[in-house]
């Protein structure tokens, strides 16, 4: 499988990627201080078992660290990922 074309919607504060119709999603909220909350990571169940999650959880945290902006992984998802992959746990919001 190629890799997933995500996109940042600025409109619903979400990194998106569309395929066969059906739209995953990593949501946020942005924080009074310019740092960022990751609330939800969604993949309907029809985009199941392609690493989607992950896929948009990686691209969502580079572009964090691309911005200079740390994480709050509210997203349990997103926590288990920072857990797993010590070079983003500097993102981490305290």
């Amino acid at each position: 499988m190629s890799e997933p074309n995500i996109t940042l919607n600025t409109e619903t504060n979400r990194f998106e990627t569309v395929i066969d119709g059906h739209t995953a999603y990593l949501s946020f909220v942005r924080l009074p201080d310019g740092n960022l909350v990751y609330d939800h990571t969604i993949v309907p169940g029809e985009l199941g078992g392609r690493g989607l999650g992950g896929k948009l959880t990686k691209h969502a945290l580079d572009w964090a660290a691309e911005q200079g902006v740390k994480v709050r992984p509210d997203c349990s998802f997103v926590k288990a990922y920072i857990e797993r992959n010590p070079q983003y746990q500097p993102l981490e919001l305290a």
